[in-house]
């Protein structure tokens, strides 16, 4: 065999191999993103408009993540969030309106004392779509109940729904992380 007709097979040969590692690449890094951001993967490709894009994006938002410094709160603050947390659920029977934006404004402060940066309501549902995905769709719901607080314009019943919500993301980021880190 020639050389020439060597390299005719041995390149396209090549190529098609390295095409290959890179397709299969993309998708273990895709299945990982999927199996790591759950149901926000699939927003992310929504609102992006293409998987390639929505994975550039988790992939940022992880990195942004990875250089917080979030981190566990001892077990007496802990306890006085808890705490925190029964007395506004206290004060819903009476101020349904008020318990709701308690609550928001006590998940914002849980947030900030674990490290989370808390400028802006899309940045922090991307902040926290890194370690908590499973509970973001709560927050987003409690948060757009609350919006709409102003004016009698949610119904007890969407305040009640609210608070079930933000319970969801709350009670989450007291609990120790899932990663197993030192977070």
């Amino acid at each position: 065999m020639s050389t020439g007709t060597l390299l005719a097979i041995i390149i396209p040969c090549a190529v098609v191999l390295i095409a290959l590692g890179v397709t299969l690449w993309m998708l273990a890094r895709r299945r990982r993103l999927q199996r790591e951001f759950g149901p926000e993967y699939g927003r992310t490709v929504e609102q992006t408009g293409g998987s390639l894009a929505a994975d550039r994006e988790l992939q940022s938002r992880r990195q942004r993540h990875d250089e917080l410094d979030i981190k566990q709160l001892p077990a007496d603050l802990r306890r006085e969030y808890t705490d925190r947390w029964t007395r506004v659920q206290e004060r819903f029977v009476d101020e349904p309106e008020g318990a709701v934006a308690q609550a928001d404004d006590l998940v914002t402060r849980l947030m900030r004392d674990r490290g989370y940066p808390t400028d802006g309501y899309e940045q922090m549902v991307n902040d926290l779509s890194v370690e908590h995905s499973r509970t973001l769709d709560h927050y987003r719901s409690a948060h757009a109940v609350k919006a709409r607080t102003g004016g009698g314009q949610a119904t007890t019943e969407e305040l009640r729904g609210a608070m079930v919500h933000y319970r969801a993301l709350f009670d989450e980021l007291l609990m120790p992380p899932r990663s197993g880190t030192d977070e």
